[in-house]
């Protein structure tokens, strides 16, 4: 069994053991829309997932949050396998929540110009603190 001090080396170095890369990884290319032939009828879209996890840039552990969009759309619709491989893209990559939350806003905004969405990034606590980030397009 090791001892309390020969461990404390092995502790130290543990961040050194994973690779995280940076925001410029998060892969907006992937996100695709669709024609929406009922913009007229003002139907709110709900989408969300329990599989949200970035990076910590700080100390390299993982963020886990859920995610939920809604938007009305005005004219596309958000491809849903491509938005899973666009969430996809953030694992590993060494963001802040906060602009974690801001980024995916911000990127699907881009993709379908909605009338209106909202996001709601809620992580998991971590060192006993929850995060929760909920933005709105347009800016209310």
């Amino acid at each position: 069994m090791a001892s309390i001090d020969d461990l404390k080396q092995k502790y130290l170095n543990l961040d050194n053991e994973h690779e995280r890369s940076g925001p410029g990884h998060i892969n907006q290319n992937l996100l695709l829309a669709f024609d929406y032939d009922y913009e007229e009828t003002g139907a709110e879209i709900r989408i969300d997932t329990e599989e949200f996890t970035a990076i910590c840039p700080w100390t390299d552990l993982p963020d886990f949050g859920t995610l939920i969009i809604k938007y009305i759309p005005n004219y596309l619709c958000i491809e849903l396998k491509s938005l899973k491989y666009y969430l996809l893209s953030y694992v590993g990559v060494g963001i802040v929540q906060e602009h974690a939350a801001n980024k995916i806003l911000e990127d699907l905004v881009e993709i379908c110009n909605p009338k209106q969405m909202n996001i709601c990034l809620d992580y998991k606590v971590r060192g006993g603190l929850h995060t929760s980030v909920s933005l709105s397009y347009p800016n209310e």
